[in-house]
């Protein structure tokens, strides 16, 4: 992998810590500021779908609020029980009409890309610092 060169200024703090736990982890400083810094870049779209790259690219631009919009959003209520009526018709009767069956894939197509924008607002606002709640603070409806 090429590399580039980027020279900056740390808190000697900052500079002290790395170099501590260089020496108790037997790495160099480099190699920690290099982790430091992927573990913190925003996550990356390209192994999304391609057709939703663009728009979890923009969610970059999102404010806190949106952001937490997006990742407190559900499938309308009809949307999901429309869902769960054709796929238990589709476990119990495997001749599903044609319009059904493209039904049933847009509505599991349309709730795998909520759940991804979910999940990417999620990582976007740990990124940015917003503590995560864990899953039993997070609300059931």
């Amino acid at each position: 992998m090429a590399t580039q060169q980027l020279t900056i200024e740390l808190p000697e703090g900052i500079f002290y810590r790395f170099a501590k736990i260089a020496k108790k982890t037997h790495q160099s400083i480099e190699s920690l500021a290099i982790q430091s810094i992927e573990g913190n870049l925003p996550p990356t779209v390209e192994n999304a779908p391609l057709e939703m790259q663009a728009s979890l690219q923009a969610m970059q631009t999102l404010s806190i609020k949106e952001l937490l919009k997006i990742a407190h959003s559900q499938v309308p209520t009809a949307q999901q029980q429309r869902h769960l009526v054709l796929l238990e018709y589709h476990q119990k009767n495997e001749s599903m009409e044609l319009q059904e069956r493209q039904e049933l894939r847009e509505l599991g197509q349309a709730a795998d890309q909520l759940m991804l924008k979910k999940a990417y607002a999620w990582a976007l606002l740990r990124w940015r610092g917003y503590r995560i709640p864990a899953l039993d603070e997070l609300p059931l409806t």
